[in-house]
Protein backbone atom coordinates (compact mmCIF):
# COMPACT_ATOMS: atom_id res chain seq x y z
CA UNK A 1 0.00 0.00 0.00
CA UNK A 2 1.14 3.36 -0.72
CA UNK A 3 -0.45 6.57 0.33
CA UNK A 4 0.43 10.23 -0.25
CA UNK A 5 -1.43 14.28 1.03
CA UNK A 6 -3.80 15.62 -1.48
CA UNK A 7 -5.30 18.57 0.11
CA UNK A 8 -4.46 21.72 1.85
CA UNK A 9 -5.43 19.65 5.09
CA UNK A 10 -3.23 16.67 4.34
CA UNK A 11 -5.81 14.23 3.96
CA UNK A 12 -3.65 10.95 2.24
CA UNK A 13 -5.46 9.15 -0.84
CA UNK A 14 -4.19 5.21 -0.79
CA UNK A 15 -3.76 2.98 -3.12
CA UNK A 16 -2.47 -0.86 -3.72
CA UNK A 17 0.08 -0.63 -6.17
CA UNK A 18 1.71 -3.60 -8.47
CA UNK A 19 4.88 -3.62 -9.76
CA UNK A 20 5.44 -3.77 -13.58
CA UNK A 21 6.48 -2.21 -16.74
CA UNK A 22 5.00 1.41 -18.07
CA UNK A 23 2.96 2.90 -19.17
CA UNK A 24 1.43 2.56 -15.93
CA UNK A 25 -2.14 2.08 -15.52
CA UNK A 26 -5.04 3.59 -12.55
CA UNK A 27 -7.71 1.65 -11.79
CA UNK A 28 -10.73 3.92 -10.46
CA UNK A 29 -13.62 2.63 -8.78
CA UNK A 30 -17.52 3.92 -8.76
CA UNK A 31 -19.88 5.23 -5.77
CA UNK A 32 -19.65 3.10 -2.41
CA UNK A 33 -16.73 0.67 -4.16
CA UNK A 34 -13.44 0.28 -3.58
CA UNK A 35 -10.55 -0.30 -6.29
CA UNK A 36 -8.17 -2.95 -5.00
CA UNK A 37 -12.04 -4.61 -4.37
CA UNK A 38 -13.65 -4.47 -7.70
CA UNK A 39 -10.28 -4.48 -10.12
CA UNK A 40 -7.47 -6.62 -8.14
CA UNK A 41 -8.42 -10.43 -10.43
CA UNK A 42 -8.86 -7.85 -13.87
CA UNK A 43 -5.13 -6.22 -12.87
CA UNK A 44 -3.66 -9.92 -12.66
CA UNK A 45 -5.21 -11.24 -15.51
CA UNK A 46 -2.44 -12.70 -17.78
CA UNK A 47 -4.11 -10.00 -20.52
CA UNK A 48 -3.64 -7.20 -18.44
CA UNK A 49 -0.85 -8.35 -16.09
CA UNK A 50 3.14 -6.96 -16.28
CA UNK A 51 2.02 -2.84 -16.21
CA UNK A 52 2.61 -0.67 -13.23
CA UNK A 53 -0.67 -0.73 -11.91
CA UNK A 54 -2.15 1.78 -8.80
CA UNK A 55 -5.48 0.60 -7.24
CA UNK A 56 -6.61 3.77 -5.88
CA UNK A 57 -9.41 4.59 -3.48
CA UNK A 58 -10.97 7.75 -3.64
CA UNK A 59 -10.82 10.48 -0.62
CA UNK A 60 -13.56 9.24 1.06
CA UNK A 61 -13.63 5.45 0.48
CA UNK A 62 -11.91 2.60 1.66
CA UNK A 63 -8.57 2.70 2.57
CA UNK A 64 -8.32 6.39 1.82
CA UNK A 65 -8.77 9.17 4.43
CA UNK A 66 -13.00 10.44 5.11
CA UNK A 67 -12.24 14.29 5.27
CA UNK A 68 -15.71 16.12 6.89
CA UNK A 69 -14.94 19.13 5.13
CA UNK A 70 -14.08 17.99 1.52
CA UNK A 71 -16.80 19.14 -1.30
CA UNK A 72 -16.59 15.63 -2.97
CA UNK A 73 -17.36 17.28 -6.41
CA UNK A 74 -16.39 15.06 -9.75
CA UNK A 75 -13.53 18.16 -10.16
CA UNK A 76 -12.30 17.59 -6.32
CA UNK A 77 -12.15 13.91 -6.89
CA UNK A 78 -10.33 14.38 -9.91
CA UNK A 79 -7.81 17.03 -8.46
CA UNK A 80 -6.62 14.73 -5.64
CA UNK A 81 -6.35 11.85 -7.85
CA UNK A 82 -4.09 14.47 -10.37
CA UNK A 83 -2.07 15.18 -6.79
CA UNK A 84 -1.76 11.38 -5.71
CA UNK A 85 -0.32 10.44 -9.46
CA UNK A 86 1.96 13.41 -9.57
CA UNK A 87 3.09 11.63 -5.74
CA UNK A 88 3.42 8.48 -7.10
CA UNK A 89 6.19 10.43 -9.81
CA UNK A 90 3.76 9.47 -12.88
CA UNK A 91 3.60 12.35 -15.31
CA UNK A 92 1.03 10.16 -17.60
CA UNK A 93 -1.49 6.96 -16.33
CA UNK A 94 -4.04 5.07 -18.55
CA UNK A 95 -7.09 5.18 -16.58
CA UNK A 96 -9.74 2.51 -16.21
CA UNK A 97 -12.93 4.11 -14.46
CA UNK A 98 -16.08 1.74 -13.07
CA UNK A 99 -19.29 3.77 -12.83
CA UNK A 100 -18.75 6.95 -11.15
CA UNK A 101 -14.80 6.29 -11.26
CA UNK A 102 -15.65 7.08 -14.92
CA UNK A 103 -17.35 9.83 -14.57
CA UNK A 104 -14.39 11.44 -12.36
CA UNK A 105 -11.55 9.99 -15.23
CA UNK A 106 -13.31 12.52 -17.97
CA UNK A 107 -13.07 15.36 -15.69
CA UNK A 108 -9.48 14.10 -14.43
CA UNK A 109 -8.49 14.34 -18.46
CA UNK A 110 -10.33 17.37 -19.03
CA UNK A 111 -8.40 19.56 -15.97
CA UNK A 112 -5.46 18.16 -16.47
CA UNK A 113 -4.53 17.78 -20.28
CA UNK A 114 -1.64 15.21 -21.00
CA UNK A 115 -1.68 13.36 -17.76
CA UNK A 116 -3.85 10.48 -18.95
CA UNK A 117 -2.66 9.08 -22.55
CA UNK A 118 -5.77 6.23 -22.70
CA UNK A 119 -9.71 6.88 -21.41
CA UNK A 120 -11.34 2.72 -20.81
CA UNK A 121 -14.95 3.99 -19.20
CA UNK A 122 -16.68 0.76 -17.35
CA UNK A 123 -20.41 1.53 -17.79
CA UNK A 124 -19.71 5.08 -16.75
CA UNK A 125 -21.58 8.30 -16.36
CA UNK A 126 -21.91 10.40 -18.72
CA UNK A 127 -25.36 12.49 -17.56
CA UNK A 128 -26.38 13.93 -14.89
CA UNK A 129 -29.32 12.22 -13.43
CA UNK A 130 -33.27 13.45 -13.12
CA UNK A 131 -34.25 15.05 -9.93
CA UNK A 132 -37.35 12.57 -10.18
CA UNK A 133 -35.04 9.58 -10.61
CA UNK A 134 -31.67 10.20 -8.51
CA UNK A 135 -33.19 7.15 -5.88
CA UNK A 136 -32.80 4.98 -8.78
CA UNK A 137 -29.60 6.39 -10.36
CA UNK A 138 -27.66 6.95 -7.31
CA UNK A 139 -28.93 4.16 -5.04
CA UNK A 140 -31.20 6.63 -3.33
CA UNK A 141 -28.89 8.77 -1.86
CA UNK A 142 -28.99 11.67 -4.02
CA UNK A 143 -32.88 11.57 -2.59
CA UNK A 144 -31.98 12.13 0.87
CA UNK A 145 -30.85 15.89 2.30
CA UNK A 146 -27.24 14.86 3.89
CA UNK A 147 -28.81 15.85 7.70
CA UNK A 148 -31.91 13.23 6.64
CA UNK A 149 -28.63 11.07 5.35
CA UNK A 150 -26.72 10.78 7.95
CA UNK A 151 -29.49 10.73 10.96
CA UNK A 152 -31.00 7.16 9.22
CA UNK A 153 -30.85 7.20 5.69
CA UNK A 154 -27.20 5.31 5.37
CA UNK A 155 -29.24 2.40 7.28
CA UNK A 156 -31.94 2.59 4.45
CA UNK A 157 -29.68 2.42 1.88
CA UNK A 158 -27.40 -0.09 3.48
CA UNK A 159 -30.82 -2.26 3.73
CA UNK A 160 -31.93 -1.21 -0.26
CA UNK A 161 -28.47 -2.20 -1.67
CA UNK A 162 -27.34 -5.52 -0.21
CA UNK A 163 -24.66 -7.43 1.25
CA UNK A 164 -22.47 -7.52 -1.58
CA UNK A 165 -22.16 -3.72 -2.69
CA UNK A 166 -22.30 -2.76 1.41
CA UNK A 167 -19.26 -4.64 2.12
CA UNK A 168 -17.32 -1.97 0.56
CA UNK A 169 -20.02 1.12 0.99
CA UNK A 170 -19.91 0.42 5.01
CA UNK A 171 -16.01 1.40 4.41
CA UNK A 172 -17.25 5.02 3.40
CA UNK A 173 -17.20 8.33 5.11
CA UNK A 174 -20.79 9.08 5.33
CA UNK A 175 -20.20 12.30 4.63
CA UNK A 176 -17.88 11.32 1.62
CA UNK A 177 -20.47 8.63 0.54
CA UNK A 178 -23.25 10.87 0.35
CA UNK A 179 -21.53 14.30 -1.22
CA UNK A 180 -20.19 12.33 -3.98
CA UNK A 181 -23.46 10.84 -4.96
CA UNK A 182 -25.36 14.18 -4.94
CA UNK A 183 -22.61 15.51 -7.14
CA UNK A 184 -22.48 12.65 -9.42
CA UNK A 185 -26.11 12.97 -9.67
CA UNK A 186 -25.69 16.56 -10.42
CA UNK A 187 -22.85 15.44 -13.43
CA UNK A 188 -20.15 18.43 -14.22
CA UNK A 189 -20.69 21.06 -15.94
CA UNK A 190 -20.23 21.01 -18.98
CA UNK A 191 -21.79 17.21 -18.80
CA UNK A 192 -18.86 14.49 -18.23
CA UNK A 193 -20.33 13.79 -22.18
CA UNK A 194 -19.56 16.75 -23.57
CA UNK A 195 -16.18 16.47 -22.12
CA UNK A 196 -15.71 13.11 -23.28
CA UNK A 197 -16.23 14.00 -26.45
CA UNK A 198 -14.18 16.85 -26.89
CA UNK A 199 -11.09 14.34 -25.28
CA UNK A 200 -8.39 13.94 -27.66
CA UNK A 201 -6.95 10.25 -27.12
CA UNK A 202 -8.09 6.77 -27.23
CA UNK A 203 -11.32 6.46 -25.46
CA UNK A 204 -13.51 3.48 -25.09
CA UNK A 205 -16.61 2.49 -23.02
CA UNK A 206 -17.80 -0.62 -21.87
CA UNK A 207 -20.97 -1.55 -21.80
CA UNK A 208 -23.00 -4.34 -20.73
CA UNK A 209 -24.19 -6.56 -23.69
CA UNK A 210 -28.04 -5.91 -23.05
CA UNK A 211 -27.95 -2.06 -22.36
CA UNK A 212 -26.23 -0.33 -25.04
CA UNK A 213 -25.41 3.72 -23.56
CA UNK A 214 -27.92 6.17 -24.44
CA UNK A 215 -26.03 8.27 -27.12
CA UNK A 216 -24.18 5.74 -28.50
CA UNK A 217 -24.11 6.89 -32.04
CA UNK A 218 -23.05 9.93 -31.07
CA UNK A 219 -20.63 8.49 -29.20
CA UNK A 220 -19.13 6.48 -31.87
CA UNK A 221 -18.94 9.39 -34.23
CA UNK A 222 -16.87 11.31 -32.06
CA UNK A 223 -14.17 8.64 -32.19
CA UNK A 224 -15.30 6.61 -28.88
CA UNK A 225 -14.96 2.68 -29.05
CA UNK A 226 -18.72 1.57 -28.08
CA UNK A 227 -17.73 -1.93 -27.20
CA UNK A 228 -20.64 -4.62 -25.62
CA UNK A 229 -19.61 -7.52 -23.09
CA UNK A 230 -21.85 -10.32 -23.02
CA UNK A 231 -22.89 -12.13 -19.33
CA UNK A 232 -22.62 -9.40 -17.09
CA UNK A 233 -24.08 -6.58 -15.31
CA UNK A 234 -23.31 -3.15 -14.23
CA UNK A 235 -19.93 -4.69 -12.93
CA UNK A 236 -18.45 -6.04 -15.94
CA UNK A 237 -14.98 -6.60 -14.59
CA UNK A 238 -16.79 -9.14 -11.73
CA UNK A 239 -19.60 -10.35 -13.64
CA UNK A 240 -17.38 -11.56 -16.56
CA UNK A 241 -13.70 -11.28 -15.86
CA UNK A 242 -11.97 -12.99 -18.55
CA UNK A 243 -14.34 -11.08 -21.22
CA UNK A 244 -13.84 -8.07 -19.73
CA UNK A 245 -10.13 -8.21 -19.95
CA UNK A 246 -10.06 -9.14 -23.30
CA UNK A 247 -11.80 -6.09 -23.76
CA UNK A 248 -9.97 -3.58 -21.89
CA UNK A 249 -6.66 -5.47 -23.26
CA UNK A 250 -7.60 -4.16 -26.92
CA UNK A 251 -8.37 -0.94 -25.47
CA UNK A 252 -5.52 -0.27 -23.99
CA UNK A 253 -3.33 -1.81 -26.56
CA UNK A 254 -1.85 -4.38 -24.87
CA UNK A 255 -0.17 -6.94 -27.26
Amino acid sequence: MREAPVTANGDRIRWVELPGAGPARLYLHGLGASSPVYFAAAAAHPLLTGRRSLLLDLLGFGISDRPTDFSYTLEAHADAVAAAVAAAGLRQVEVVGHSMGGAIAIVLAHRHPGLVSRLLLVDANLDPIESGRRRIGSSGIASYTEAEFLAGGRAEVADRVGAFWWSTMRLAGPEGLYRSAVHLARGSEPTMRELLLGLDLPRTFLHPEAEEPAGADELRAAGVRVVEVPDCGHNIMLDNPDAFAAAAAKALGVG
